[in-house]
């Protein structure tokens, strides 16, 4: 009888901790920041930062009064890097942002040159 009652009792939490995650990501709204897509690296000199990396320097709209360095996760910085490393490109950039210790983090799911 312990033995059923605690594993019911463990299904009931990894259930309430999966809603509180879905609840969590759900709220999280995606956002388009307009700016520079460039290398945190080579063209901003990002201090300490010592691998190229993909960011987008700009403004959420209605949202930021300054620009500010939002880095493309792991997955969209492979996928964009090659086109901006050398040289900016303006354009928009649209995902979920995410701040960790004073750096925003872009889930990327759609990025926009302009031309």
């Amino acid at each position: 009888m312990r033995t059923a009652l605690s594993m019911l009792l463990g299904v009931a939490i990894v259930f309430a901790l999966t809603l509180s995650v879905t609840a969590e990501e759900k709220e999280k709204k995606e956002v388009t920041v307009t700016g520079s897509i460039t290398c945190a690296k080579c063209d901003l000199k990002v201090e300490g930062q010592s691998k190229c990396a993909t960011v987008v320097k700009g403004k959420i709209k209605d949202t930021d009064k300054e620009d500010s360095i939002f880095y493309f996760d792991t997955d969209s910085d492979k996928e964009n890097h090659k086109t901006i490393c050398k040289e900016a490109k303006k354009g928009k950039v649209t995902g979920t942002v995410t701040e960790k210790d004073g750096k925003k983090t872009i889930k990327v799911s759609k990025v926009k040159f302009d031309e």
